[in-house]
């Protein structure tokens, strides 16, 4: 059961601020603005088209997959590029993940 707005809705959103985008008096702010609504209405789309594609082959695109035995972690952020790039290291399986995040998307662990 959905808790809150779902694909389509926010895609909606996304296309009523795109055209509000448009009455932005600033020639580069409207230009900024536009393109980063119109990526996001493109990844809404690759999301919404991925999602329904695993679903139709019987998968559950929403379960954290936990790493196979004997494969290779991906090696975590240095301190510089945590700190350059907002990234910081979860302490139990060492992936690298936002420091904005309360969870860690590889291992599901919550980060108080």
């Amino acid at each position: 059961m959905a808790e809150g707005p779902l694909v389509d809705e926010f895609m909606r959103h996304l296309q009523a601020s795109l055209d509000e985008a448009m009455d932005i008096e600033d020639k580069l702010e409207r230009h900024e603005r536009i393109l980063q609504l119109e990526i996001a209405i493109q990844e809404a789309i690759i999301f919404k088209n991925r999602y329904n594609e695993l679903v139709s082959h019987g998968i559950d695109p929403l379960v954290l997959v936990s790493q196979k035995d004997g494969q290779e972690a991906p090696p975590p952020a240095t301190k510089s590029q945590a700190l350059t790039l907002g990234m910081s290291n979860c302490p139990k399986c060492g992936a690298t993940q936002d420091s904005d995040l309360d969870f860690c998307p590889a291992c599901g662990m919550i980060q108080k």
